[in-house]
Order: structure tokens, then C-alpha cells, then sequence
């Protein structure tokens, strides 16, 4: 009989976590490979799920497929590792035991790491290794990302008819990582063909089954539930999970109440677990009918709570020509040149002042906290850096935050330098997202939601730049990147330095159907020694020969240098403002002086230069 079939009539048990027991016996490495080194040890794990009352086990197959195992160098062994974990579980197994083959999700907070054609190759391969072996059904379990489970149900519901059990994790309770109501997300794996849907891993029984709650009895399917021992903790160096086998016990009827028919454990669980469930809903009758209790709207209606009275920076540089400013923020704790400059970049007319979030991957003095004191002692607009270099998702989600809360919302998202390339070279790059996930983070706050869903309580007011790079061999590919940066939410571009009119002429044909506005980075060169590192050393900058061979004839004559560099930049301003209406100076190792005569210098033209066109306009009428 087709464990389906039994589920008509009785709550079935399935097994627990088989990672948690493997590193509670000292092992830490990749417990898939252990099918094949210690098959004792793995037989041993099935064989107490059985004791313990588990009428379905899982195969120890959870990341056996090509993309997970290369991470150990074991690729080439996918078929072998498989293979012997369905025997494994075959020898242990007694006549009444079911074998489901076990196929993990591969994307996580980030689904954009991976491509889905990757996903696809890998999981098709692992898919007919389990199949030719025999299993009795498939499991594909803790799929965050519910495109990759939905894709890959798709695939295995042509490929056999065996039962499938597609089970989803949550971030949130009752929500999926794109936003989708779990109800919602249940009913479209029923719909693909899986024959038992539900929840696994992330949530202890308290959250999953208030997120069960919500969830309508499927039509067709069953439901499924492999709660966490709850919330691991870390002591000495391991993780460990203290969620007890009574409090397993105590929940299992609040289970079968929400229409539970397969229920078994996820990370933490333990024999002892599934003898709990066991216990209470070992032929128990399952429930036919339930009362949904439906949530309040996650989503807050209305509009957010604070009002941004200043324009953001798109829609000024719409209207009108506008100026912007960096500025870094100092490397040493003293201020007073910074904001010497700050006071005197407020007096040329800019309309805001840009603050690198350490840049060349170089401590500096918080961005977040020399914006604050922009904003309040000088009075001028900041426009705060945010690169993914330094924080993960966790501190990102907090940093912006903060943000909000002092009141500063125009963000520049960047990927950032890699740490190798600054001070600390041993220091670890996090990168938990691109640039593409902080800007759909960014506004995704906007829409009063963090990124795993969770309510902020209010929407947020941010308004999103994003960085631009013409210096590349292919400005058509940049140009890619713009588009797809926009997809996802930004809402204006600010370039890498650029040092050549044919260069702007290029970017402006490249870019005239790109409708977010521009602004064309402009730096000053200091002198020959400068401009030889920017154009060798630092990324994503290049200087063409007839600068470098003027800044050379130049060498040893610092003012003049630097005289000879603010004349190339005002003649790089007066191609730029009849092509873009922004402009964003980029001032040189604490050089104020510099970007101040610049920033005079261009509104001067910008105001010649809209005389001259209203003129002509006059002419023309």
C-alpha cells in the first residue's frame, strides 16, 4: 500500500534531522560524504528513527547534488553518494517503513547567487539517481525560495509518478521570502502536482503552527509539518538546540488539529522527538475539517507616517542642473577640516553632500554619523553610501534603519571595494547581497517591509542611487547593468570618474534611452603622481594618455598641477552640463578647496548655459 494511501485514514510519522545527530558524534564536515566513509554511523541514525516510531525516513541526501558537493571537491561522486544512500536506508528499513528521496533547496536570502539553469542541471542529476535506486517518493525539503521549488516540482512531476512531498521555509511566519502568504504558496505546489505540501525547518512548533493556522485544508494534498527543536544556541565553539521532547509532545495535537497528516522533525529533532509525536498521533484519526484563522494584513495601508518634505535627488536633477559633492569622511578623529570644507561646499550652492561608506575598503569615521551632523549643525542635504562589503543582510537591515530614523534618506547603493584591496587585506568581505539585492531591500522598505517580509511598521521614504561605471570595455554591457539596476528600484545613476569629452558623448548616446537621471563624475587630478595611481591602480577609472602626458609635464610643480587639473575638470564640466543635467564632484584627499571653485564654476555655466537656451528659445518663437 502507497503511504498515500494510509494517509487517508491515519497521521503518519516521519523521521528527524540526521545532520544534528552526525554533529552531536563530533562531526563537522560534509555529512552526505559519510554515506560512503561510515556507513555505519548513517544506518545507525536510520534505524533509531525506526525504533522511535518514524513510519517514513528520508535519505541522508539532503545537499547530494553537484552544486553542494563541490564545495568539498566531491562533484564527480553525486550517482555514488546517492546510490548508497538509498541502500543505506533500504537495509535499515523494515517491511512497513517508506523511503523518501531527499532533495534540499540551494538558494537562500539571496536566490540570485544561483541561476536557475545551474539549480535545474543539478537537481535533474540527482533526481534520476534517486529514482533509478527505488525509492518510495521524493522529499524536497527546505526551499526558501519558492521560484526554485516550484521550478524544480515542475521537472520531478514529469520525471515519475511517485508520490512528492514539497515542503517550504519561512523566514516570517506565514509568509514566504518574495512576500507570498503561505496558504497562497501551499495551494500553487498542489496545483504543479505535489501530493503532500507543508513547512519544514527555520520554525519550532510554536511559529509553524500559527503559520498552519492560516492555511486551508488542501483539496487534493496532504499536509506536512518537520518542525525545529526550536532556536539553536551556541556554547564553546557548538551549536546545540535545547528545544525538549515533552514540548514536542504537548504541541503534537495542536498539529493534528491544523490538518497535519505526515509530521516529522527538522534541524535540532532527535529520536526522542519523534517518539514524542509518535506517542500522541500513532493512530490517531487526522482531522477532515478545520477553522482557518486568518491574520491581519501584513502590508500597512495608507501612507508612512514621516513626511519627507525635501525633493529627492531624481526628481531635482529633473527639473533643473544639479551639483553634487563628495567629501569622505576623515580617516582620523578629528573633524575640523571636514567640516571647514562642508560649510564652504554649503556656501557654493550644492545640493548635496555624498560620504563614502569607507572607500578603497579603508576605515573611516561613520558615514551615518558625520551625515547626521551634516544635516543638523550645517544644514545641508547628505547623501549617504551604503556598500555590501561590511555588514550582512542582519546589520544592512539595521544600518538603514538607523538611517530612517536620523532623518536621512537618500542612499547610494554599491557593491563595494573588496577588503583586499584596503587596509586590512585579512579582514572578510561579507557581500551578503550585490548591489541589486540592496537596492530591492532598499525598497522593499519603502513598501514598510524588511527583507524577510517581517512588518516595519511603516513605510520608508528613501530614495536610491546607484553607481554607474562607463570606464569598461564594453559600455554596452554597463549599460545592461543600469537597466537591470533599475528593475530593481533605483532611482537615479552617479558615475565613475570620467576624464575624456568622448567618453561623455559616448555615454550620453549609450545612455539617452535610459530615463533615470545621470550624474557624471568628475574628479580633479592633484598631479602627475595621482593621476598615474588612479589610472593604474583603482578600479573602474581610466585617464587617457593626453591628461596623463600633460599632468607628467607638470611633475614637481604641486600648484600648478593642481591648477592644471582644475582646468581639465572645468573643461570635462562644460562638455558634461550640455549633455546631463547632473554633475558630481568627487573632491581629491581632503582638497575642498578644489571642488569649491568647481562647484561655483559649474552652476556659473549651468546658469550661462539655460540663458543661452531660453534665448534661443525666444529667437525661435
Amino acid at each position: 500500500m502507497s503511504f498515500l494511501d494510509k494517509m487517508k485514514n491515519e497521521i503518519l510519522i516521519a523521521d528527524g534531522a540526521i545532520g544534528t545527530l552526525l554533529y552531536s558524534y563530533g562531526t563537522d564536515c560534509c555529512f552526505e560524504e559519510l554515506n560512503l566513509s561510515h556507513p555505519e554511523d548513517i544506518s545507525k541514525i536510520h534505524r533509531a528513527y525506526i525504533q522511535a516510531g518514524a513510519d517514513i525516513i528520508q535519505t541522508n541526501t539532503y545537499a547530494a547534488n553537484y552544486l553542494k558537493l563541490q564545495r568539498y571537491g566531491l562533484e564527480d561522486s553525486v550517482k555514488e553518494i546517492n546510490s548508497r544512500a538509498v541502500k543505506l536506508a533500504r537495509q535499515a528499513a523494515d517491511t512497513s517503513t517508506y523511503i523518501l528521496g531527499t532533495i534540499g533547496g540551494s538558494r537562500g536570502i539571496n536566490p540570485n547567487k544561483i541561476s536557475m539553469e545551474e539549480i535545474k542541471r543539478s537537481f535533474r542529476e540527482q533526481l534520476y539517481c534517486l529514482l533509478l535506486e527505488g525509492v518510495d517518493g521524493l522529499l524536497l525539503e527546505t526551499y526558501y525560495d519558492l521560484e526554485e521549488i516550484e521550478t524544480i516540482l515542475e521537472i520531478a512531476r514529469k520525471e515519475t509518478d511517485l508520490p512528492i512531498v514539497a515542503q517550504i521555509s519561512l523566514q516570517e511566519p506565514g509568509i514566504t521570502q518574495d512576500q507570498t502568504p503561505v496558504d497562497e504558496a501551499l495551494k500553487r505546489l498542489e496545483v504543479l502536482g505535489a501530493n503532500v505540501v507543508g513547512l519544514n525547518c527555520r520554525l519550532g512548533p510554536h511559529h509553524m503552527i500559527a503559520s498552519l493556522e492560516e492555511v486551508e485544508l488542501p483539496s487534493k494534498a496532504f499536509l506536512s509539518a518537520y518542525p525545529n527543536a526550536g532556536l539553536p544556541s551556541f556554547t564553546d565553539g557548538k551549536y546545540h538546540y535545547e528545544g525538549s521532547a515533552d514540548y514536542f509532545r504537548k504541541s503534537a495535537r495542536s498539529f493534528r488539529d491544523q490538518g497535519i497528516r505526515l509530521i516529522g522533525g527538522c534541524c535540532g529533532t532527535t529520536p526522542e522527538h519523534i517518539r514524542a509525536f509518535s506517542s500522541v498521533l500513532k493512530g490517531a484519526v487526522p482531522v477532515t475539517s478545520k477553522k482557518v484563522i486568518y491574520k491581519k494584513q501584513r502590508i500597512l495601508a495608507g501612507s508612512s507616517s514621516v513626511k519627507r518634505i525635501e525633493l529627492p535627488l531624481q526628481e531635482i536633477v529633473k527639473k533643473r542642473p544639479s551639483i553634487i559633492v563628495e567629501l569622505d569622511p576623515p580617516r582620523k578623529l578629528g573633524t575640523n577640516r571636514f567640516f571647514e570644507g562642508a560649510k564652504a561646499l554649503k556656501a557654493a550652492g550644492i545640493d548635496a553632500l555624498t560620504l563614502a561608506d569607507n572607500s578603497l575598503a579603508s576605515p573611516r569615521i561613520s558615514n551615518s554619523a558625520i551625515g547626521h551632523l551634516v544635516k543638523t549643525e550645517i544644514g545641508m542635504r547628505p547623501l549617504v553610501h551604503i556598500t555590501c562589503r561590511d555588514r550582512n543582510v542582519i546589520g544592512l537591515q539595521s544600518h538603514l534603519m538607523g538611517l530612517h530614523t536620523l532623518g536621512l534618506h537618500d542612499i547610494l547603493a554599491i557593491t563595494g571595494d573588496p577588503a583586499r584591496v584596503g587596509d586590512f587585506p585579512g579582514a572578510s568581505s561579507v557581500f551578503d547581497v550585490s548591489s541589486f539585492e540592496l537596492i530591492e531591500m532598499i525598497k522593499q522598505f519603502n513598501e514598510g517591509l524588511s527583507y524577510s517580509g517581517k512588518d516595519l511598521g511603516q513605510k520608508g521614504v528613501f530614495s536610491v542611487g546607484a553607481a554607474f561605471n562607463p570606464n569598461v570595455r564594453s559600455l554596452e554591457k554597463a549599460v545592461k547593468r543600469m537597466e537591470k539596476k533599475i528593475s530593481c528600484g533605483a532611482d537615479y545613476f552617479i558615475t565613475q570618474p570620467v576624464y575624456s569629452e568622448k567618453l561623455l558623448l559616448e555615454i550620453h548616446e549609450a545612455t539617452k534611452h535610459i530615463s533615470a537621471p545621470i550624474y557624471i563624475g568628475l574628479m580633479p587630478l592633484t598631479g602627475s603622481r595621482n593621476a598615474e595611481f588612479l589610472h593604474n591602480e583603482v578600479p573602474g577609472i581610466k585617464i587617457s594618455q593626453d591628461i596623463l602626458d600633460r599632468m607628467e609635464t607638470l611633475k614637481g610643480d604641486p600648484v600648478q598641477s593642481k591648477r592644471e587639473g582644475i582646468a581639465i575638470t572645468k573643461s570635462l564640466i562644460e562638455a558634461a552640463a550640455n549633455l546631463f543635467n547632473g554633475i558630481y564632484l568627487i573632491t581629491p584627499f581632503m582638497n575642498y578647496e578644489m571642488t569649491v571653485e568647481l562647484a561655483k564654476y559649474a552652476r556659473i555655466y549651468n546658469e550661462r548655459l539655460l540663458r543661452r537656451k531660453q534665448h534661443a528659445e525666444i529667437i525661435i518663437k
